[in-house]
């Protein structure tokens, strides 16, 4: 069994089992295979710039390289900002109790998009947070699984069935699209004369 996310609710630490909600568990899935003539599965395949190697699926492979072309360590680099910080990694959420001190308004909840939802459930006394997530208290405190460079928002919240849930995600960034240019309205004196609807 995986390691229980562990919250602080007042004098209690909470140990909560995490079980990933996915989006086949609510809406079901259909799976496509493709068969060759003898009814064999085909697998994916992808042919390299070369045009005659074929490589199949685990034959490729991400690597860090220098600006000079050469192989790097991941642990070797060191992470900063754009002004040349370093930035200080966030530990693990699972590495210590993870306190239920800062709320949310459904506000500030909707304006995140989410990309996780885990089902909670414990075989601690549940009652006293249930009881404050009933009044329709929304928790938030950061989240990261490993650890790293940035956590995530995440929000500690009731169905409507009375199930608590777990929401991970980041705030949404919006940009506003708008007209590069304002229109002008001629003054001319052709532009007294009636519009003809019809034409529109």
């Amino acid at each position: 069994m995986a390691k229980p996310l562990v919250v602080r609710f007042g004098d209690a630490e909470i140990p909560c089992n995490l079980a990933r909600v996915e989006r086949s568990d609510l809406y079901g899935f259909v799976e496509t295979e493709a068969l060759d003539e003898q009814g064999r599965k085909c697998t994916l395949a992808t042919l390299a710039d070369d045009g005659k190697s074929v490589i199949t699926s685990g034959g490729t492979a991400l690597v860090t390289l220098s600006p000079d072309g050469n192989w790097l360590d991941k642990k070797a680099c060191v992470p900063t900002d754009n002004q040349g910080n370093r930035i200080t990694p966030v530990p693990s959420s699972y590495s210590a109790p993870v306190p239920l001190e800062k709320t949310a308004t459904v506000e500030e909840f909707l304006s995140h998009d989410i990309r996780a939802v885990y089902q909670v459930s414990s075989d601690a006394d549940l009652s006293p947070l249930m009881a404050e997530l009933k009044k329709g208290t929304i928790f938030c405190f950061p989240y990261s699984f490993r650890g790293g460079l940035e956590a995530d928002a995440g929000f500690l919240l009731l169905s409507a069935d009375g199930t608590p849930f777990i929401a991970i995600g980041c705030p949404t960034q919006l940009q506003f699209v708008g007209l590069d240019e304002i229109a002008t309205v001629s003054e001319d004196e052709s532009d007294d004369e009636e519009i003809d609807f019809s034409m529109m």
